[in-house]
């Protein structure tokens, strides 16, 4: 349907998609406060429980999913509102700046400055400056881990408390990860629809997306060095059951990794990130699911946490798919899965 109406001239692709992922507007809730703000020149969406309070309430700042192409306050109202009524927490939805229009690190800084205006002004929203979490879904997820690790060395604010990544894309080094193979045409979200987004979001354009998810665009020295966080060996074997066969990589091919070289940055690659960082995270809760092509990047960075002492909760939905969090409700139809992905995300911040 996008491309038909691209190729009419009507519009383009991405604002067909975005017109389609809008989300409708909803009614009031009798339970929560909402309110349209803007933290440090980035809108955001501030939902506050009604109910009275013994003590302070923890603070979530929420970043959506959507590729960093797609996705509004709008499209994520229902999950905002199940998060705050059913954990009794602010919850902060956070409409960053999208690509192609906004290359990186546009996105990141605007997740980054909502957060440290959030954290600076806490007393305003009754919020316990010991428990903010970042939490994220997929492109969400990325910046929540990216935030995460560029807040871990800051001492003149508060330490988070914790980060929740749902499904988060972490790297861009190996689109060929057994995850990668076995879910390449599962919905949501394709494989080359992965590297798509990501390019939009680095360089506003997909050009190389075939070289990319080849492989050619890494060189061989530093596949080699990220070789020991980034590599199937480290994905537990019951994930390779399903159709894997390992890939020789293709050649090296200088002027494409010219274009994506940052690729290698943590802040775009949140998996690639030094252990000195890692190992100052905030606990985490990740949340994976089976049919979903990130499904790896999930497990990787759980190693990566674990390695270096971080406590994680896991929770995998092993008949989920990727952006099966973002479907609940959505016009009256919910998967019992995604149903389960909220409800643990909400006990993980009860225990908080």
């Amino acid at each position: 349907q996008g491309r038909i109406l691209e190729k009419t001239g009507l519009c383009s692709q991405i604002t067909f998609g975005r017109y389609v992922r809008q989300g409708r507007k909803l009614g009031v809730d009798p339970k929560l406060f909402i309110q349209d703000l803007q933290f440090n020149k980035v809108p955001v969406r501030v939902y506050q429980p009604k109910a009275t309070s013994d003590g302070r309430r923890r603070g979530i700042i929420f970043f959506h999913g959507g590729g960093w192409v797609f996705g509004s306050l709008d499209t994520y109202e229902k999950v905002c509102r199940y998060i705050s009524r059913e954990s009794e927490s602010v919850v902060v939805s956070v409409q960053y700046r999208l690509a192609p229009e906004h290359k990186y690190p546009a996105a990141y800084e605007d997740c980054l400055n909502a957060t440290i205006h959030f954290m600076k002004n806490i007393e305003h929203y009754g919020v316990d400056p010991a428990c903010v979490i970042v939490c994220g879904d997929s492109a969400g997820g990325n910046l929540a881990a990216a935030v995460s690790q560029t807040l871990a060395g800051r001492s003149d604010l508060p330490k988070l408390r914790a980060q929740i990544l749902i499904y988060p894309g972490l790297q861009a080094l190996d689109f060929n990860l057994p995850s990668y193979q076995q879910n390449q045409g599962v919905p949501l979200l394709f494989r080359e629809r992965a590297a798509f987004y990501v390019l939009r979001y680095l360089n506003g354009d997909a050009l190389h997306m075939q070289e990319v998810l080849e492989g050619s665009h890494i060189p061989p020295d530093m596949r080699l060095k990220y070789r020991k966080w980034v590599s199937p060996d480290n994905i537990p074997e019951k994930f390779k059951v399903r159709g894997v066969k390992p890939l020789r990589p293709t050649d090296f091919i200088a002027e494409v990794y010219e274009t994506v070289k940052r690729f290698c940055e943590p802040n775009l690659c949140p998996l690639l990130a030094e252990d000195a960082i890692v190992h100052q995270l905030p606990e985490a809760f990740i949340l994976t699911c089976e049919y979903d092509v990130l499904r790896d990047d999930g497990l990787l960075y759980k190693k990566r946490l674990e390695d270096n002492g971080v406590r994680v909760t896991w929770y995998h939905l092993e008949d989920g798919f990727h952006g099966i969090i973002s479907l609940y409700d959505y016009c009256g139809f919910s998967f019992p899965a995604g149903k389960r992905g909220l409800d643990s995300i909400v006990n993980f911040l009860k225990s908080l």
